[in-house]
């Protein structure tokens, strides 16, 4: 099993290992290019999504691992769908939680035609933090902050994300007073990374998961979503269970995005019990 994390560029955990049983699955954490413990930190150049893509290729034969099934939430979910559309002979079977399609209506949601309705008065401060004559393109501006040579721009810019983002990723529970005033360059990379994936619409063409499903009708998918998730809304998921006839769509009617709480980690950790039983192991 290979855990696929999100962001881009948040990076691994070690708790990321108690998903599954370790007497059934041979774990196997991939810090993907510039996230957690991969160097360069925060790397751009040679870093998009078909980079990922073959750097998961290369670790899968560096190992010696002929077919492996994939675990991945948000982000981590988009780049396993990938794969398995690029290499579906090397993949058994996925565990997908919070899917995101990565179209224009996705990135649309999270800046500025969806979730900017549910937090108007958060939305409202992160648009103060952009000047007015950027506010059509906030993420490019951003992304020029961060790119910059200007240290405390790339410091406020990636603030100012993570004040917006977190609130949409964490709810109403999201404490912006446990943000440290001094932004960290763990952070300002994470958030670099993070937006040049989403300025350049992930590198991939539009709608092209949907379109690719065909490739992996055949494997065993489960699908988890949360019904108050409000980073990916969990129509991304559903698309995708119409079009994969060997999948199975899980809604947990409390749980948000985070794979955080009773809820959402008894289901996470069910589905990969499920999975290495139908496997055969």
């Amino acid at each position: 099993m290979v855990f696929l994390h999100g962001g881009p560029g948040s990076g691994c955990k070690a708790y990321h290992r108690s998903f599954f049983d370790p007497e059934k699955y041979r774990i196997i954490l991939v810090d993907q290019r510039g996230a957690g413990r991969s160097v360069p930190h925060g790397v751009l150049l040679g870093n998009t999504t078909a980079d990922l893509i073959g750097d998961l290729d290369y670790i899968r034969h560096a190992l010696q691992i002929d077919r492996w099934l994939l675990f991945g939430g948000s982000w981590g979910a988009t780049l396993a769908l990938l794969y398995a559309q690029r290499h579906p002979a090397k993949v058994a079977g996925l565990v997908l939680r919070a899917a995101f399609l990565a179209r224009q209506r996705d990135l649309d949601w999270f800046v500025g035609s969806g979730a900017d309705r549910i937090y108007p008065e958060r939305w409202e401060q992160f648009m103060a933090s952009i000047p007015e004559s950027k506010r059509n393109d906030p993420l490019s501006y951003l992304y020029s902050c961060l790119t910059g040579d200007d240290e405390l721009a790339q410091r406020r810019a990636a603030r100012a994300w993570a004040l917006w983002s977190g609130q949409v990723i964490v709810g109403d529970e999201f404490d912006p007073s446990e943000l440290n005033e001094h932004v960290s360059s763990e952070e300002v990379n994470q958030a670099r990374i993070e937006l040049h994936y989403a300025v350049n619409r992930y590198f991939i063409p539009e709608n092209t998961i949907l379109e690719h499903c065909d490739r992996i009708r055949h494997l065993p998918t489960i699908l988890i979503h949360g019904r108050r998730d409000l980073v990916c809304p969990m129509e991304s998921s559903f698309s995708l269970y119409k079009r994969l006839p060997n999948s199975e769509l899980r809604i947990l009617p409390n749980a948000g995005h985070i794979a955080a709480g009773e809820e959402m980690i008894d289901a996470l950790v069910t589905a990969a019990d499920e999975m290495a039983e139908w496997l055969g192991s």
